[in-house]
Parts: structure tokens; C-alpha cells; sequence
């Protein structure tokens, strides 16, 4: 693809690490948040980000509106929004950016891929599946809790695959290790097995991850709900082995006291996930005639919760 040029949508918690990444070796890297407050914040503070992960760098370009990106012709855009944004991003970007420009969807998870395929086509799509977890302090200053290197991408297209080998080479380089993938959607089924049955158990019960497994009552609704999430990835053609919750347990056992961000989105009465989490194994089931009680009942009571803030009915 010859030189890459950066944008990044969303300077949230996952946005500030993946742009501090990549404007250590491109300064040139274009960020696209939130407001006046943070552009000037991000401009006169630079990035910081400690922890599992360490970077200092300076913000040169930054913008709120996305009818800018035109000035600035990225090839690359990653979008690092919540879900929920996703839709109102991609309308965004439809008379904003040139018709060869690859898209990154770096969200938690299932089908946000599918969702740019569909505005952009199969050529365009991207999806990179990261594996830290991070909270943010303030505008440009982010804790990465934890790194289970790498990170997976992949492209929808077998086309991006030198694209997607030369991204994934960046941000290696970087410091952020990330493996090309040819098939990232197995990739994306393995841990979001993990984060759409936690999510809405930590988030219901206000419990970190660890606090969930050791505690009896949780971890059998967790269990359950890994049994009924790796039947429907068989269903989808995923079939992830049976040694697979092992697996899992380990995987979330390094992850600690860690508190899911949904947890964070109850708890500031925003918007969550959900849709793209449970719901979207929910959804998926049902296309295949699968029952998943377990997850059906995470999944309202998440919406419940929501719907009790979001809405003046309740």
C-alpha cells in the first residue's frame, strides 16, 4: 500500500494506547476525539501512558469534527469508539475519505467488521482484536492494567493481507506486538467468548473479573453462559475444542482484579455494549435455533439496568 497514513476516531481508553503506538513512530498520526477540551488537553499534554505498557509522546493533529479528515487523507482509519457509535461513525466517513482507505474496527465484540463490509465493502474492512486492558485518567493519560501479547488483525479481504502485514509490522515496532491474522474472526470468537460473558456478569453484580470466578454463585452463571457462547460459535463454524474453557479460566486468572469497562458504564449511567456483546450471541443463537438461557437473562437484566437511566419510563 506504499505509506501509511494514520487517523484514529476515538481517544477513549483503547484510542489514547493505540495512538500513543503509533505517534511514537509517525508523529504525523491524526486523532479525531471529542471536543475543543481535549484537543487542547492532548495538544499541550502529549500522551502518557503507564503500566503493562509505557509511552510519552507529543500530539501534533488533532481534530473533533469528522468532515476535517479530508484535509488530512488517511489510508488507514481506525475506529475506537464504543459500538454503540459505530453506526453514526461510518455515516461519518462515507463523504469524508477516499475510496481506496482501509478501516480498522478495534471494538469489543461480534460483527462490527460485518458493519463496515456493509458501508464500505469486504475491501475496506478490517478487524484488529486487542488483548490489554486500560482505563483512562484524564484526556491523553491512560493505565494499561494488563498486556496478554499479541494482539490479532486481520483483513475481510484476502487482498489486505500485505496491508494488514505491514500495519501489524508498525505497531509491533511500536511496542504494541500484533500478529497478522488470515482468519481473524477465530481470533475475535476466542476472546470475545471471554468479554461477552463477563461483561454483563460484572456489570449486573458490580464485581471485578477475578471477584466473579471465586465467587461460587457467579462463576456458575459464567460457566454456563462459556457453554452456551461455545455452542453457538460451533454453529457460526468455530469450533474451539474442548479443552477451550481451560483455556479461558487461564486466560481470565491472569487478567486478576481487573474491573470490566461495562462495569464503568453502569456505574456513569452511560450507554453500554451490550448489543454487541450478549446480544449479539443471543442474536446469533436465534439464527441458528440454539437456546441460551443463561445469556438471554444477562442480557436483559444488562438492558434493564440501561433502559433504568437511559429512559424516563422506568
Amino acid at each position: 500500500m506504499g505509506d501509511l497514513r494514520f487517523a484514529i476516531v476515538g481517544i477513549g481508553a483503547t484510542g489514547t494506547v493505540l495512538a500513543a503506538a503509533l505517534l511514537s513512530r509517525d508523529p504525523e498520526t491524526l486523532l479525531v476525539g471529542t471536543g475543543i477540551g481535549q484537543g487542547k488537553a492532548l495538544r499541550e499534554n502529549g500522551i502518557r501512558v503507564s503500566g503493562a505498557l509505557s509511552y510519552k509522546v507529543p500530539v501534533r493533529n488533532y481534530i473533533h469534527n469528522i468532515a476535517d479528515l479530508k484535509d488530512f487523507s488517511p489510508n488507514v482509519v481506525f475506529i475506537a469508539t464504543k459500538t454503540f457509535h459505530l453506526e453514526t461513525v461510518l455515516n461519518s466517513l462515507k463523504d469524508n475519505i477516499g475510496p481506496d482507505t482501509k478501516i480498522i474496527s478495534s471494538h469489543n465484540g461480534l460483527g462490527p467488521e460485518d458493519r463496515i463490509a456493509e458501508h464500505f465493502g469486504k475491501d475496506a474492512a478490517f478487524r484488529m482484536s486487542l488483548n490489554y486492558g486500560v482505563s483512562l485518567k484524564g484526556f491523553g493519560e491512560a493505565e494499561v492494567a494488563f498486556f496478554n501479547s499479541p494482539n490479532h488483525l486481520g483483513a475481510l479481504s484476502d487482498s489486505n493481507r500485505e496491508t494488514g502485514l505491514q500495519i501489524a509490522a508498525l505497531l509491533t515496532d511500536a511496542g504494541l506486538h500484533t500478529e497478522f491474522i488470515d482468519d481473524i474472526r477465530l481470533y475475535v470468537w476466542k476472546k470475545m467468548i471471554m468479554k461477552c460473558t463477563m461483561a454483563p456478569i460484572c456489570a449486573v453484580t458490580g464485581m471485578t473479573i477475578k471477584g466473579a470466578l471465586d465467587y461460587i454463585p457467579t462463576r456458575e452463571i459464567a460457566e454456563a453462559c462459556f457453554k452456551e457462547a461455545l455452542d453457538v460459535a460451533r454453529a457460526m463454524g468455530y469450533d474451539l475444542g474442548a479443552g477451550y474453557l481451560d483455556q479461558i479460566m487461564d486466560y481470565l486468572n491472569r487478567v486478576g482484579m481487573h474491573k470490566d469497562s461495562m462495569c464503568y458504564d453502569i456505574d456513569n449511567k452511560k450507554p453500554t455494549e451490550i448489543d454487541f456483546l450478549g446480544g449479539k450471541i443471543v442474536e446469533y443463537a436465534r439464527r441458528k435455533g440454539i437456546p441460551t438461557p443463561f445469556y438471554v437473562t444477562m442480557t436483559n437484566l444488562v438492558k434493564a439496568m440501561e433502559a433504568s437511566y437511559l429512559s424516563k419510563k422506568l
